[in-house]
């Protein structure tokens, strides 16, 4: 069994995959969602790829070993973070099969369809299923982020080219600070997204 080697990015501190907050500092260090990887320098962040790869890691997902669907979905986060969009895709495909349920699967899956690029440079195959996860996200947990980020794709690619859609990225946006959305959640969302925020959105 491979243990992916970390150390805290709030002290320094030596973690162990079992570990869900640092012992000395108390930070999370579980890879539970794309901001967990902030932890991970670009090598460390690389070789978890490998050992989540290879399926003979202890998990630091979860502290599990072979937890097919937190692995699937560590692994396509590592792939997104690291700009491997389509390798990502098909991983958070894999995930979005075996959890279902968990929400930001669907939000990060439709993150990584955009592929590092503007909404508005996607093909519209792309653009319906960016919107059919997200809108299963909401239905898994209504968020703010989730409507923000229906805003800019609605807004980057229907407005911009003077398309129709129903709800219109001003509805959204609505929703989305209606429902409470952060500053920080939309800080996270366009470093995911690897864009800049439209002046009408910031």
């Amino acid at each position: 069994m491979q243990v992916i080697d970390l150390n805290c990015s709030g002290c320094g501190g030596a973690l162990t995959p079992d570990m869900v907050e640092c012992k000395y500092c108390g930070k999370a260090i579980v890879i539970s969602s794309f901001n967990s990887l902030s932890l991970l320098n670009p090598l460390q962040l690389k070789n978890a790829a490998k050992a989540f790869e290879k399926g003979d890691c202890v998990s630091a997902v979860s502290g599990d070993s072979q937890d097919e669907s937190n692995v699937s979905f560590a692994l396509a986060c590592c792939y997104l973070k690291l700009g491997l969009y389509d390798k990502a895709v098909e991983k958070f495909d894999t995930a979005i099969d075996e959890e279902y349920s968990n929400s930001e699967v669907y939000f990060y899956a439709a993150a990584a369809l955009l592929k590092g690029k503007k909404a508005f440079l996607a093909p519209m195959a792309s653009i319906k299923k960016i919107i059919e996860y997200i809108e299963a996200a909401t239905m898994l947990e209504d968020r703010g982020i989730y409507h923000y980020f229906l805003a800019y794709i609605k807004y980057d690619f229907y407005a911009r080219k003077y398309l129709k859609v129903s709800p219109s990225w001003q509805e959204e946006l609505a929703i989305a600070h209606n429902l409470g959305v952060s500053a920080s959640d939309i800080s996270e969302l366009f470093k995911i997204l690897n864009v800049q925020v439209p002046d009408c959105l910031a």
